[in-house]
Formats: structure tokens, sequence, C-alpha cells
């Protein structure tokens, strides 16, 4: 893993030097959404720059928060996938939109696959190379 230079030992500011900028966050969102292809995640609604997003992807997987892997060999193509690392951040999204309905008027609700998620339900699967659990089928 490729960690960035920290500002300092606390934990909350080595959290944020991780995932504490605009996109991190809405790209882990989204993944753990189901969408895991690149366009899938240039589609959302807050409009993430195509460089920008490749910039996030490429982060999070040094950080081990996810993994890629292609799908489509001609031309190579991927789908970005949650790490145990990366699920293991469900809580912490959990808490945060939580945060924001209860003091942000107009939120929108909360899904339910994700406000009663847990981490271990986006856990890889055995030899998947990373690919998560999708709590949402079946």
């Amino acid at each position: 893993m490729v960690y960035p230079q920290f500002r300092s030992p606390c934990p909350v500011a080595s959290a944020l030097d991780l995932v504490g900028d605009k996109w991190s966050l809405v790209v882990l969102r989204t993944i753990f959404a189901g969408r895991h292809r690149y366009n899938e995640l240039a589609g959302v609604a807050e409009k993430i720059s195509t460089n920008i997003l490749a910039d996030r992807l490429a982060r999070l997987e040094g950080y081990g928060l996810i993994t890629k892997r292609a799908y489509q060999h001609n031309p190579e193509r991927f789908e970005y996938h949650l790490t145990q690392r990366g699920a293991d951040f469900l809580p912490v999204l959990q808490q945060l939109a939580i945060w924001a309905r209860e003091h942000i008027p107009d939120r929108w609700s909360l899904p339910g696959w994700f406000a009663e998620g847990t981490a271990r339900q986006f856990y890889p699967e055995p030899g998947s190379e990373g690919a998560a659990l999708n709590p949402r089928a079946g």
C-alpha cells in the first residue's frame, strides 16, 4: 500500500489524509451502492470529472480500500470492488449520513440496504480478487 505523508499521528487527521477530499467518500458510497464500472462511477449525480475520478480510484486502490479487475480485455476495462479494509469503512459512511439527515434539512432518505447493512456483507468473496458481495442482490 502507498500512503500519503501524514500530517500527524492523530487518527482523525490520518483518516482525512486518506479520504478527506471532496470525492473519495462519494466514490466509496457509489461502489457500496453496487456501481462498479468506470462509466457507472462517472455518472453519479454529483458530476465528478473523469480525471478526478481516475485519480481517486487510483488513490483508493493504492490505500487498499478497493481493487480493480478487468472485465473486458479488448479494449481493457475495469470494475472496482471493495476490499475488506474498504468494506470496514461502511459504519463511518453510515454515521456521516445519519448525522447529515438529522442536521441538514431536505437530505435523501437512507436506503434500507445502506442504513441496515453491515461491513461484513460487503467483504470480498474468497477467491474473488476483492469482489465484494452485493447485499441488494437476491
